[in-house]
């Protein structure tokens, strides 16, 4: 259960008489409501109040020696209003139509064009804008109008304590107002009738406004807006518990709400917890991997150091035979004594500064680009795009989720060179984006004959399960921050080689992206 469905369940109980229990010595609410009808009487006897012809009066059938469950009398008419019940009430409440207990007050939105309406902090006007800046409870709002605005709408400035409801588009939202104020058109102030006042308690009118919502919606229906007229929200049925009760039950509700707020809060931990856990238990995983500590080494296993000399060895084959270019800045890291060094065009350096930890004896330190080949998309133009008959272009927006996403097409029609299109078994990487958080981000291509588009790279290596780990894990993210290039939101192809990356033997490279999958799974199930 939510913290708001805890509330709201507390609300409920309030509102049926299960929160604390009926005293029999309290003055039931019929009693109450009669002497509240004499003094009303004599009110109109005096000419201190009209008398309203539409007045609602709620009792049991059984009271009255009539057939029905609960009946309305308005004037000489009396009617069945069972099914209008929605719930039983101890035997000490009553029901009551809202427009009884309270004035309903329309709000109201002054002109905007005439500024002398707005240029004065004379009168507090009400938004729900200030729910959301302080609370339910109002002390202050965000924007006020002149005197001059409501000099013909003087009944438009709600007295303190009435009770704020919005009637049309976020509707079911309310407030209380600790100040005089006004409020605009979406909401109807409720303040509670003069002759009700010391026998209707406001703050268990407030706690309960909460329930009026699902009422609301359903007066609502399809209109336009949802907007819900006066006429609608004075009919609504409220209980009305007797004035000790209400009282208890205001302090149970206020006793109990700190509570639901911690609760609320552990909640919010918690739900932000099953949130982030998930993709923080990703990140170690590899993290840990790209360290060694994933899987156990095998003294068995072939050392990346001799797979390092092959592919060097491979290399030198391709470079004789005339396939690829020879790289003139072409790095070996040696480590000695567990310090590494790195040798470029026969210059040997200390990189100890640049190697972040320490990794198992039988891996080696690598730059990116000596265990693979990277290459930049293609530019295309808006007049190369076609149909489906033409070549898919994968680009930055393919990318979702460490995997390929081939529902975002453009299809274009022109001479491609080899370097710009990517196979089966290629990383294809962002390289430049407007958030600098997706610059990176990684997926490994599943299918043959598709190009790839400008700011994306592509990565071409027999290594690159592997590598796909390391480009995934915290300590590739780390390294691009500490990049300096002349954009934030850009990785290019030299800084992309230029990665070192901790390299492990062959066989333990398909241990770990073995166990990887396996853990994974288990991450999505979380």
């Amino acid at each position: 259960m939510t913290a708001q469905q805890l509330k709201n369940s507390i609300l409920q109980m309030a509102v049926q008489g299960k929160l604390v229990p009926q005293d029999p010595s309290d003055e039931p609410a019929s009693v109450l409501l009669q002497r509240i009808k004499a003094e009303k009487q004599e009110l109109i006897k005096a000419g201190k109040i009209k008398k309203d012809k539409k007045s609602s009066e709620i009792f049991r059938g059984a009271t009255h020696n009539l057939p029905y469950a609960f009946c309305e009398q308005i004037g000489k008419e009396i009617r069945d209003i069972s099914d209008e019940i929605p719930f039983e009430i101890p035997d000490s409440w009553e029901w009551v139509r809202l427009g009884e207990l309270c004035d309903i007050i329309n709000g109201f939105t002054p002109l905007r064009s005439k500024e002398e309406f707005w240029n004065s902090k004379d009168i507090p006007w009400f938004t729900v804008e200030d729910i959301r800046l302080q609370g339910r409870e109002i002390t202050e709002t965000k924007q006020f109008i002149s005197k001059l605005a409501v000099s013909d709408n003087s009944n438009r400035i709600l007295p303190v304590n009435s009770i704020l409801l919005c009637c049309t588009a976020s509707v079911g939202e309310y407030a209380i107002a600790k100040i005089p104020l006004t409020t605009n058109q979406q909401f109807n102030g409720l303040a509670i009738k003069e002759e009700y006042k010391e026998f209707f308690y406001y703050r268990f009118l407030y706690h309960i406004a909460s329930t009026f919502k699902d009422t609301l919606i359903r007066m609502a229906g399809k209109t336009t807006f949802n907007f819900i007229s006066v006429k609608k929200v004075s009919s609504i049925l409220i209980p009305f518990p007797p004035f000790n009760e209400q009282h208890r039950i205001v302090a149970k509700i206020e006793e109990l709400l700190p509570y639901i707020e911690k609760y609320g809060k552990a909640e919010e931990h918690l739900t932000a917890l099953n949130t982030t856990f998930p993709e923080a238990l990703k990140k170690t995983i590899l993290q840990e991997a790209v360290h060694g500590k994933l899987v156990p080494q095998n003294p068995d296993d072939e050392p990346a150091s001799v797979l390092l000399e092959r592919i060097r060895a491979e290399k030198q084959a391709l470079i004789k035979a005339g396939k690829i270019k020879k790289d003139k800045h072409e790095s070996v890291i040696v480590t000695r004594d567990k310090i590494p060094y790195e040798i470029i065009d026969g210059e040997e350096r200390c990189i100890a500064d640049e190697v972040p930890f320490e990794i198992p004896d039988n891996w080696c330190w690598c730059r990116l680009g000596e265990i693979g080949e990277t290459n930049i998309g293609l530019t295309y133009r808006p007049s190369d795009k076609t149909d489906s008959s033409g070549v898919l272009v994968l680009r930055s927006s393919n990318i979702q989720n460490g995997q390929i996403d081939y529902n975002d097409n453009v299809y274009i029609s022109c001479d491609i060179p080899e370097r710009a299109l990517i196979h089966k078994g290629d990383i294809l990487i962002c390289a430049r984006n407007g958030s600098r958080a997706l610059v990176g981000k990684c997926a490994l291509v599943d299918k043959d004959g598709m190009a790839f588009g400008a700011f994306m790279a592509k990565f071409s290596s027999p290594y690159n399960q592997y590598i796909k780990v390391f480009l995934d894990s915290p300590l590739f993210r780390q390294q691009l921050e500490g990049v300096k290039t002349e954009t934030i939101n850009q990785i290019t192809q030299d800084v992309l080689k230029k990665q070192l990356i901790p390299f492990p033997p062959l066989a333990e490279q398909k241990r770990i992206v073995a166990k990887i999958e396996e853990l994974m799974q288990y991450c999505d199930k979380l």
